[in-house]
């Protein structure tokens, strides 16, 4: 139900915004605005305070918009109004209008980060789960439940980590960008500090899925080794198990969380066999001893133990707030990461180190724009601030028929002195379309695919 509406208020605000950047500045630079559109095809809404201003427009189709300047290229101008034209403009005024657009959306994501920040949200703290077996974390030495006092790329100085989610960010960076993670932590019992190196460069992927996080072996947050939900007539009801049983060890082991608990009955098949397990579980203060038989399943070709519970405890949470300064500069970093990991994206596409299954259209866009709305005002926010940064960066682009190639253009004549050529102009966004298409009919099949295959 909220697919739909988030998607269109998401669309059309940060088309507005962008537009709207364009607008302020040619206004700034003393150029005639003759219209500013939300929207193409037929209008809905216009307005026009009087024949001489700007008028402003809601069209039909609001998947994109524009802003419409006086300009000799366009239509005549009479010469008593050629100061005002767009191409009558100082070189530097007509770049500033120009990427007045994609800055917009950036400065629109600072404040969308800054809102979030200031607002606070309650986030898993920074405490690992156990590793999967064989992966680097295990490797590295974690057994699961250490906390993560400080994180940094291999070669950056160490910084305060404040939630689990700031330490699944610097791994995605670690993978993408090929640069192993620093770990520094902490004994919760003496306060004493240890460093881990986590070789994260050495996983090779094209794209941070949930495989890549089972290599690395750090899949998500600490939880206890609890049982709830248990479904009438499966394996853990059939073995007694009851809500809110803290299970102590399986076959003499001791469980650390719910993570290795999972592993273990995941693990209970064995060559098209299901191997009873031996529980010791905790129950209001009694320990009791269960036979666990898990059920045998099959799913996407794999096959895999069930006992028709949940479980594991939901993780420990810490609410994470900043002032207003360090929320707005915690903005500005957050833009800048992912504007930087995103141009490295679009980078390692090119070269074939990442796949383009990563680029998404609007049918992904408008799912997730759904979800995160369902989830509250901070996740749609941040949902917003994350589209926000990819408009931006994605207008600043060098393709001709983006923001970016017309930057392009300024930059070439403010090299030779001399505008691009009519003739040059008219190849060069013929070939920005075609490559825009095929752009845009990757990320459509991507979105077919991700939703429906």
């Amino acid at each position: 139900m909220l697919t739909l509406p988030a998607f269109i208020l998401a669309i059309g605000l940060l088309i507005a915004v962008h537009e709207y950047g364009h607008y302020r500045m040619a206004v700034a630079c003393g150029v005639k605005v003759l219209r500013f559109s939300i929207g193409f095809g037929k209008p809905l809404w216009r307005w026009q305070a009087n024949p001489a201003s700007t008028e402003f427009v809601l069209a039909l189709f609001p998947i994109g918009g524009y802003v419409k300047m006086l300009d000799e290229r366009e239509a005549p101008v009479e010469p008593a109004q050629r100061h005002l034209a767009f191409n009558t403009q100082t070189l530097p005024r007509r770049f500033a209008i120009v990427a007045a657009g994609p800055l917009a959306n950036l400065f629109l994501a600072v404040l969308l980060y800054g809102v979030v920040n200031w607002i606070g949200m309650q986030l898993p703290t920074a405490v690992l789960s156990s590793p999967t077996p064989n992966s680097i974390a295990s490797q590295a030495g974690l057994s699961g439940g250490e906390r993560v006092a400080k994180i940094a790329l291999d070669g950056d100085e160490l910084s305060a980590v404040a939630s689990f989610e700031e330490v699944r960010w610097m791994l995605t960076r670690g993978v993408l960008e090929g640069l192993d993670v620093r770990l520094a932590l902490s004994d919760t019992q003496t306060g004493s500090e240890r460093e881990v190196l986590l070789k994260v460069s050495n996983v090779a992927t094209t794209q941070v899925d949930a495989q890549v996080f089972e290599k690395i072996g750090i899949t998500g947050p600490f939880s206890r080794p609890l049982i709830g939900a248990v479904m009438p007539d499966g394996a853990a009801a059939l073995a007694g198990l009851k809500d809110g049983d803290d299970v102590q060890a399986v076959n003499g082991q001791r469980m650390v969380d719910g993570q290795q608990l999972r592993q273990f009955i995941r693990s209970s098949v064995v060559a098209g066999l299901v191997s009873p397990q031996t529980w010791r579980v905790l129950r209001q203060s009694r320990v009791l001893e269960l036979q666990v038989t898990p059920k045998m399943v099959s799913e996407a070709g794999l096959t895999f133990g069930r006992i028709g519970a949940y479980v594991g405890s939901m993780p420990e949470t810490v609410l994470v707030r900043y002032g207003v300064l360090d929320g707005l500069w915690r903005g500005v970093t957050q833009t800048w990461d992912v504007s930087a990991l995103t141009l490295k994206m679009m980078g390692k596409m090119l070269t074939g180190e990442a796949s383009i299954k990563n680029i998404s259209g609007p049918l992904t866009i408008a799912d997730y724009a759904g979800k995160s709305a369902g989830l509250g005002m901070t996740q749609y926010l941040i949902f917003l601030a994350l589209i926000s940064v990819s408009l931006g960066v994605l207008n600043l682009l060098p393709l001709p028929v983006l923001d970016g190639g017309h930057l392009m253009y300024y930059l070439w004549e403010g090299v030779t002195g001399k505008p691009v050529t009519d003739r040059w102009m008219e190849r060069l966004q013929q070939v920005g379309i075609a490559m825009l298409t095929v752009l845009m009919s990757i990320a459509l099949f991507n979105d077919i695919t991700r939703l429906f295959g």
